[in-house]
Order: structure tokens, then C-alpha cells, then sequence
């Protein structure tokens, strides 16, 4: 059976099982077991993120051979980011507008969670960041920002240097051909990993927080699903000329592990794995395409902390106008760039867009109780758009 089959199967069983265990209140002790085996699944493809990270961009921009080639990529995969992204804030406006699913909700008082911790930094301090003081502190801490940035860096160095940088360069290669290589051992475990984590969090969770939040699930499930079955398809169509169906069943195992995980950091080594083996996106494309989109592209992430937002000045009764609204597609698409690509991310950098309309940061509390579900549909759709940023970079660069 094919991997990609395998971990559907995963997906159906971790669901069925989830909620037969969450419907019979099932042991704590089997929870755990369930849970343990999920983390030590994300732990491993956490293990192989950084060094793929670094050797995939420094070898992509190698690739590139030069810079005008390099200007041209980057370019591409920008503006592909930053339309991709705004887009989906707007769905996300559009339908919250739509649907309103916080008029007239009542006794929020009732739904518990956990406020996220919250620092807000100046501009100026936060650019800083991105030049790390110690890089190895930045691998260590899994900075993605630093060291996608040192990466591209030390490959413009290399290709400068030529000849005197090919023992370095020869390194680097080797070393992505070894992380690959360790993705494919990990991915065999990836059925018994996503009905791990599947069915621990089915199980916790059940379907009762739905019943709260019913609409705002619906409002945020809704906009998810028109940017990533009719927006994406569209782009992956007429711009990469690729069948949608096709390029999904090579994604699927990237885009359910993403589901599971909650992470794009975490799935990364699997997406680039699809997107080489099963999607044919060049090797440079991947390389330099996904490593980047899965810190800065976050096409569902923008559109969660949009509707949230509104979600929040619905229920509090705060009224935003058409030009608070646009300071949310402005400010989600610049947050989004810089959330980290872990789970729950949004939640932090949803502060961002809650203060520049000046709503309460309170007002997280009111979506927290649903986030973990609602992360891992988000995640998938900032997987599925990396994937297809990825293929649509690939062809426009292979028409020069």
C-alpha cells in the first residue's frame, strides 16, 4: 500500500477512534500512551527541520548559479506570498462579514482557556532579532527567521566564491542529500505518528466545543476551504498549468501530516519530500520556495487572526469600519510573515492585529477553547499554499 494511503487510512482510523474513546470517557493512561507516541512522531521530524532548513537553501541558491537568477526567484516567490496571503484576509473578511458569527453571543464568561503570553516589541528590536548575536544559538532555538536569512547569505558567498567554495558547497549538498534521505525512514513511521496524534486530540476534545462556538468554527472552516479549493486551484492552474487533483494526491501526505502536527515546521521535510518525489517541482524550486513559505507564507493563518478579530469586536459590540478593516488585511498579512511555524502561533500574533484596531487582547480567551482544531486546518492550508507557491515559481522560472 502506498504511503499516501497509508496515512489516509491513519487519518480515518484516528478520527473513528478519537471519538469512540472521547464518547466512552476512555482511561487517562490510554490518552497518554496515544499522546507520547504523537510527540515522539513530531519530535523526529522536528529533529531534521533546522539541518534541511539550512542545507536545502544554501544548495537551492548554489543552484541558481546566479544572482540575476537568484533576484528572479525571490521576486517571484514574494509577490506569489504577499497576493496569496492578502487574499485570503479578505475571504476571511468577507465571510465573517457574511455569516457575523459573534452578534448576539452570550455567557463567553463560561468558555476557560489559557491566555497566550503576549510581548510586544518594537519594530526596531524585532529587525534586530533577525541578526543573531550567536547563529548556533538561533539553530539551537529554532529561529527561522536568522537562519533562513544566514543560509541565503552563506549561498550568495558560495557562488560568489566559485571554485574556492566548492569543498563548503560539496558539504552542504551531501548533507541535503543525507537529511532527504533520513525524511524518507521518518515517513515510514508517519501513519502510526498522524493516528497517534489524531486520535489523542479527537479524544480530548470531542465535538462539545463546537457547540459554542458553532458559527465562528463555521466562519473560519468556511473561508479555509474556499482559499484552499477554489483560490489556490485557481493560481496552481493558470499559472503553474497543473492539474489541482493531480498536485493534491502528490501533496496529500504533506497536507495530513500538517493537519496532525499543527506545524509547518514540522511537516517542512515532508513537504519538500512530496513536492520533489511526487509534484516534479525542481530540486533549486523546493529549496529555495518551501523553506521560506513555511515561515513566512501563512495563507490561513492571515485569514484565522482576521476573522478572529472581528469575531472579538462582535461580541464585545465594537463596531470597525471599513478602514479598521483594512488595517486587518494589512497588518494580518505583515504578522502572518513572522509568525513562528509552530502550533498555536496565531494566537500570538493575533495580539498584533487586535491592537492596531485597538480591540481588547482579552478577547483571545473567547477563541482560544477551539484553536487547537482550528490550528491544524490553518496549518494545512499554509501547507497546501507553500506547496502550490512552489509549483508556480517552478514553471514561471522554467519559461525564462
Amino acid at each position: 500500500m502506498k504511503i499516501q494511503n497509508q496515512i489516509l487510512l491513519a487519518v480515518v482510523l484516528g478520527l473513528v477512534v478519537g471519538l469512540l474513546l472521547n464518547l466512552f470517557q476512555a482511561p487517562a493512561e490510554i490518552h497518554g500512551v496515544l499522546g507520547w507516541i504523537g510527540k515522539l512522531f513530531i519530535r523526529m521530524l522536528k529533529m531534521v527541520t533546522v539541518p534541511l532548513i539550512v542545507a536545502s537553501l544554501i544548495v537551492g541558491v548554489i543552484s541558481l548559479k546566479t544572482t540575476d537568477k537568484l533576484k528572479a526567484i525571490g521576486l517571484k516567490t514574494l509577490c506569489y506570498y504577499l497576493a496569496t496571503t492578502a487574499i485570503a484576509v479578505v475571504i476571511g473578511l468577507a465571510v465573517v462579514n457574511l455569516i457575523q458569527p459573534g452578534v448576539g453571543v452570550e455567557n463567553f464568561a463560561e468558555i476557560e482557556g489559557e491566555m497566550p503570553v503576549f510581548e510586544r516589541k518594537p519594530i526596531g528590536d524585532m529587525i534586530l532579532e533577525f541578526v543573531p548575536v550567536n547563529i548556533f544559538s538561533a539553530l539551537v532555538d529554532m529561529q527561522f527567521i536568522p537562519i533562513i536569512l544566514f543560509s541565503l547569505v552563506i549561498g550568495l558567498i558560495l557562488t560568489a566564491l566559485k571554485t574556492k567554495g566548492k569543498p563548503i558547497a560539496d558539504l552542504f549538498v551531501a548533507l541535503n542529500a543525507v537529511m532527504l534521505k533520513l525524511v524518507d525512514w521518518i515517513m515510514l513511521l508517519a501513519p502510526i505518528g498522524v493516528f497517534a496524534l489524531l486520535s489523542s486530540i479527537v479524544a480530548k476534545l470531542g465535538f462539545s466545543i463546537f457547540v459554542t462556538l458553532g458559527k465562528y468554527v463555521i466562519a473560519v472552516l468556511s473561508g479555509l476551504t474556499l482559499h484552499a479549493v477554489v483560490i489556490l486551484p485557481l493560481i496552481l492552474f493558470f499559472f503553474a498549468k497543473r492539474s489541482p487533483l493531480a498536485y493534491l494526491k502528490n501533496m496529500f501526505p504533506a497536507l495530513s501530516t500538517a493537519f496532525s502536527t499543527a506545524s509547518s515546521a514540522a511537516t517542512l521535510p515532508v513537504t519538500m519530500e512530496c513536492a520533489e518525489k511526487e509534484g516534479k517541482v525542481s530540486k533549486e524550486s523546493a529549496g529555495f520556495v518551501l523553506p521560506l513559505g513555511a515561515t513566512m507564507n501563512m495563507d490561513g493563518t492571515a485569514m484565522y487572526e482576521a476573522v478572529a478579530a472581528v469575531f472579538i469586536a462582535q461580541v464585545y459590540g465594537i463596531a470597525l469600519t471599513f478602514g479598521d478593516q483594512m488595517i486587518i488585511v494589512l497588518t494580518a498579512t505583515l504578522s502572518s510573515i513572522g509568525a513562528a511555524a509552530v502550533p498555536s502561533a496565531g494566537l500570538v500574533t493575533m495580539a498584533i492585529v487586535l491592537k492596531a484596531v485597538g480591540l481588547p487582547l482579552e478577547g483571545i480567551a473567547l477563541v482560544v477553547g477551539v484553536d487547537r482544531v482550528l490550528d491544524m486546518c490553518r496549518t494545512t492550508i499554509n501547507v497546501w499554499g507553500d506547496s502550490i507557491g512552489a509549483a508556480v515559481v517552478d514553471f514561471q522560472m522554467g519559461k525564462k
